[in-house]
């Protein structure tokens, strides 16, 4: 039986949510699966992936194949590398110690990289609404100083009529 790691799509139209299971190759997209792995959310930025590692590997030693964009799903994280570094186990060209300490190390550098594409995100958002906040400010601004120039004007006008008046009358 040819199983492969693939999407399950879920979730309304226009919503999408996937699952990441292992299944049948011949078995309808949606149908039935042998086993959950994960679950992809693409409506998050950045998106939302759930996975069982280690599930995932078992499954990839096993012989399944993943469809490119599971690939794609299981390279980022970190599923496909902990296969290789198994397989580098099995050869006896690491030790489990060394492979698991370079998995941490590359689990550690691919975190700071999704915390940094976070906080830039962040930053944009926080950039973009106080730059709609001036905006909206300086147009509150001129709406007010449009209509209050006309009352200044009027009242410098009638200072200067009673101030002449006054001279005229010292006179």
């Amino acid at each position: 039986m040819p199983v492969k790691i693939r999407l399950q799509r879920h979730g309304k139209k226009g919503k999408p949510y996937y699952w990441i299971v292992a299944a049948d190759a011949r078995s309808k997209r949606d149908g039935r699966y042998l086993e959950k792995i994960g679950s992809y959310n693409p409506n998050t930025n950045p998106a939302t992936i759930e996975l069982d590692v280690d599930g995932a590997v078992t499954w990839l030693q096993n012989g399944a194949q993943p469809t490119d964009t599971a690939k794609a799903i299981l390279s980022y994280k970190g599923a496909l590398l902990k296969n290789h570094l198994a397989g580098g186990v099995r050869k006896g060209a690491l030790t489990e110690e060394q492979a698991e300490a370079k998995f941490n190390a590359w689990l550690e550098e691919k975190a700071s990289k999704v915390q940094t594409k976070a906080d830039g995100l962040a930053k944009a958002d926080a950039d973009a609404k106080a730059k709609a906040l001036e905006a909206e400010k300086a147009v509150n601004e001129a709406r007010i100083a449009a209509a209050a120039p006309v009352v200044e004007e009027a009242t410098e006008e009638a200072d200067a009529e009673v101030e002449a008046t006054a001279n005229n009358e010292e006179e």
